[in-house]
């Protein structure tokens, strides 16, 4: 039985306790407590097992990863036409499923990937950073949501923008898919130097350009059978400024393929399709091109990536498959504005490489027909971290590791509520909350924020340099230890505008509490920095 949050003092001991609406279950000592509320369990298990006497099988997962797509893109997030970019396929998901104001990633695309896979944050499973140009991720000593799944039946599929390394023990055909159709690293590492309006000093200059194209890593796409790497026949055609525009639709083809592949299959089935699009540099295909109403190349791959939304989802709908499939449509991270106006876009303050919402705030969407009630929208927390537990947990994998903390919760009860006649969902209080009582925000390796409800806390923050007026994005900022820290209410201030600190100083003990707890963890077990600045330690 894990007690460090009663040790922290941050919850009561007296097996009642109430974190703002739900009672605390504390249930492994290497797992993240979690919130429980009156009947959502119950509830949520009852719908579980009439859908398995109706079916006769576990569930199938649909895990739909954008690139650098911001909150504010997606139509039904308040993007869409006004962004010039309308989202019909994302926009209809999020009105016949459940729509999440508080979904939250990690600062950037590889921490991000890696935390989804593993359910840890990047501070425990190392990729601080994303691994470029050839270098190693740091998935070689992790336990993967695919290899979970795999133990427990599934035919699992990774297709798409991979990036958490290419050395051998990290690529996703060793880490529990069956086969790969994708690239190891980022759209960028294979175009900007060949661009030669990036890049006019390479593009012009042989002996540069020659040593960019001869460097050691790969260029290619990949399409592995599970255990094949680095052997002939595997490298598909090579990355470059006319193959990159049709890799997403390349990509789409093979998805739509496997989704009717399995429709009378009696094997559960979990793919993992990570687009391309919309990392810069974006390179629309031809009947894309000019298709969004604003005409710039990332609102033209945005229009294209909900296309092929969109054409998954219908060969799930005309292969029969939606009542037994739960799928989860996201984004890695926020805008990266240093590529403006080739980025996204959020209404938060930051972008990606910060834990300001604008980095790390992201549209995040659940559906599965006749099981998430159709319409919902709530402000419930939900961590990346959250999507390996559950989709385990659903699946009926018993062999979590216990040798590691999972820093994931179990979010079924939640995904799965329904409403009460009052409005809320089983009389919870308040009605937004979901399983997850606190989101925590790391910066590399710097504890830097606590989201509590709807209070968020900072210690450590990226802040822009004044300095730098051309590419005021994260990755061009510098860490800034706050003295006295901030805190903020996001839903009177969403723009984290108005620090609250001195005003607000009842909420720190609880933040205080909750932080230590959490640091607390990493005594018996502790952080791996396996990637920091691109470079193994």
């Amino acid at each position: 039985m894990a007690d460090h949050w009663i040790d922290s003092g941050a919850i009561p001991p007296d097996g009642g306790e109430r974190v703002l609406g739900g009672a605390v279950d504390i249930y492994a000592e290497n797992r993240e407590p979690r919130l429980l509320h009156p009947g959502w369990q119950e509830a949520a298990e009852k719908k579980l097992s009439e859908l398995e006497k109706k079916t006769g099988r576990k569930p199938n997962f649909l895990v739909f990863v954008l690139d650098d797509v911001g909150w504010g893109d997606f139509g039904c997030y308040g993007g869409g036409h006004l962004r010039g970019a309308p989202t019909p396929n994302f926009d209809r998901l999020a009105e016949d499923g459940l729509k999440l104001t508080s979904c939250y990633s990690q600062p950037s695309c590889s921490p991000s990937r890696a935390t989804l896979m593993t359910g840890r944050l990047p501070i425990r499973h190392g990729i601080l950073t994303p691994p470029m140009y050839g270098q190693p991720g740091g998935l070689q000593d992790e336990v993967t949501l695919a290899e979970l799944l795999k133990k427990a039946g599934y035919v699992t599929r990774a297709v798409g923008k991979w990036h958490c390394g290419e050395n051998a023990e990290s690529v996703p055909q060793n880490k529990g898919f069956d086969e790969f159709y994708g690239f190891y690293g980022v759209s960028d590492m294979y175009t900007e130097w060949r661009d030669n309006y990036f890049y006019p000093e390479i593009v012009n200059d042989p002996l540069i350009f020659n040593a960019i194209l001869n460097a050691k890593f790969n260029k290619h796409v990949i399409k592995a059978k599970a255990g094949q790497f680095d052997i002939p026949g595997i490298e598909q055609e090579e990355i470059d400024l006319d193959t990159v525009k049709d890799l997403d639709e390349n990509w789409a083809d093979y998805s739509v393929d496997f989704i009717k592949s399995m429709k009378d299959s009696q094997e559960p089935w979990f793919l993992y399709h990570g687009t391309r699009g919309c990392h810069f540099d974006n390179y629309p295909p031809d009947r894309f091109k000019g298709k969004s109403r604003c005409k710039y190349p990332f609102h033209d791959v945005l229009v294209e990536c909900d296309d092929i939304f969109g054409r998954l989802f219908a060969a799930l709908e005309e292969t029969g498959q939606l009542e037994n499939t739960l799928i989860f449509l996201t984004s890695d991270n926020g805008p990266e504005m240093e590529s403006w106006p080739d980025s996204s876009y959020t209404p938060f303050r930051g972008s990606k490489g910060t834990t300001w919402d604008g980095g790390i705030r992201v549209p995040g969407v659940f559906y599965w027909k006749g099981m998430v009630e159709p319409g919902r929208v709530s402000d419930g927390l939900f961590d990346f971290c959250d999507v390996l537990p559950t989709l385990c947990e659903l699946a009926g994998v018993e062999d979590l590791p216990e040798d590691r903390y999972i820093d994931g919760v179990d979010q079924r009860a939640f995904l799965l509520a329904e409403p009460a006649p009052d409005g809320t969902h089983w009389g919870a209080d308040p009605a937004w909350m979901s399983n997850r009582a606190a989101v925590f925000g790391w910066l590399l390796d710097r504890q830097s924020c606590a989201r509590i409800g709807p209070w968020k806390a900072f210690n450590h923050a990226t802040e822009r340099d004044i300095r730098d007026t051309v590419t005021p994005g994260g990755f061009s900022g510098h860490d800034v230890a706050l003295t006295y820290g901030k805190v903020f209410n996001l839903f009177l201030d969403p723009k984290e505008e108005h620090s609250f600190t001195i005003r607000k100083l009842v909420y720190m003990p609880l933040f205080a509490a909750l932080t230590a707890a959490h640091v607390k963890t990493f005594e018996k077990y502790p952080r791996k920095i396996q990637v920091k600045g691109g470079q193994p330690v």
